[in-house]
C-alpha cells in the first residue's frame, strides 16, 4: 500500500536528527522537498543517496495531483521542509488532505518544530497556547493582531528578522507596551539567543541589535 511520510529536519544543530528519520529517509523510493538545495546538503552530511524532487510554495498547487499519482504507485514517498515538521508554516497540508482523499495512508514522525523548545522555554505557560504561525505581511496584519487582544493563552508567532521590530511596535499598539514576550532566535544553533521583557524593553533592544536568522516570538497571554 502506498504511504507518504512526513519526516521532520533539524531546524539548526543536524544531530537533532532521529535514528528513525534517517532509516525512512534511506528506505524512501523518492523525497519531495522544500529546497531541493537544502534537502541534498542534509543528505550529503547523512552519506544517503536518494531522489529529490520539488514541492514547495511555488508550485505545489500546479503539481499536487502529479505528485499524488506518482506516490500512489510508490511503496514509500517521504516529504521533507527545509527545516522543522512539513506542514507546519511550510508545505505539506495541501498534499496531506490529497493523500487521505485518495485512500494513500500517511504518517508523520516525530521531532523538531521551533515553536515547541521557544514555547517551553520562554517563561510563559505552556499548558494552553495558541499558534499563529505568521502574520500576513501587508493586508489583514492588523486585524489578526487586533484579535489577539484578549486572548488569554499564550501567542506563539514565526517573524522575519526584517519585519520584527515592526511587529513589536503593533504589539505595544495593540496589546500594550507592558506585554510580557520573548524571542528565540536561531534555536539549537551556535547563536542560539532568548531575550525577555515588555513589548517595548525587547523592541529597544532589537533597535539596537538588529536581529539575524530565524525567530520564534511568544507573548504573554492577557491576564
Amino acid at each position: 500500500m502506498a504511504k507518504l511520510i512526513l519526516v521532520p529536519t533539524p531546524i539548526g544543530n543536524l544531530e537533532d536528527i532521529t535514528l528513525r528519520a534517517i532509516r525512512i529517509l534511506k528506505e524512501a523510493d523518492c523525497i519531495y522537498a522544500e529546497d531541493t538545495r537544502v534537502t541534498r546538503k542534509l543528505l550529503n552530511h547523512l552519506e544517503i543517496d536518494q531522489q529529490i524532487f520539488p514541492f514547495h510554495a511555488h508550485n505545489e498547487h500546479k503539481v499536487l495531483q502529479q505528485v499524488v499519482e506518482r506516490i500512489s504507485g510508490m511503496n514509500q514517498a517521504v516529504l521533507v521542509s527545509d527545516a522543522g515538521t512539513p506542514a507546519i508554516s511550510d508545505p505539506g497540508f495541501l498534499l496531506v488532505r490529497e493523500c487521505i482523499r485518495e485512500g494513500i495512508e500517511v504518517e508523520c514522525l516525530p521531532g523538531p518544530a521551533a515553536l515547541i523548545p521557544g514555547l517551553v522555554a520562554s517563561g510563559f505557560p505552556c499548558d494552553r497556547f495558541v499558534f499563529e504561525g505568521f502574520l500576513p505581511h501587508k493586508k489583514g496584519r492588523q486585524t489578526r493582531l487586533k484579535a489577539l487582544i484578549e486572548e488569554e493563552r499564550t501567542i506563539v508567532l514565526y517573524e522575519s528578522p526584517h519585519r520584527l521590530i515592526r511587529c513589536l511596535a503593533q504589539i505595544e499598539e495593540f496589546l500594550g507596551s507592558d506585554r510580557q514576550v520573548a524571542v528565540a532566535r536561531e534555536l539549537s544553533k551556535v547563536h542560539e539567543e532568548f531575550v525577555r521583557g515588555t513589548a517595548t524593553e525587547v523592541k529597544t533592544h532589537f533597535e539596537k541589535h538588529p536581529p539575524k536568522g530565524e525567530i520564534v516570538l511568544l507573548i504573554e497571554g492577557k491576564k
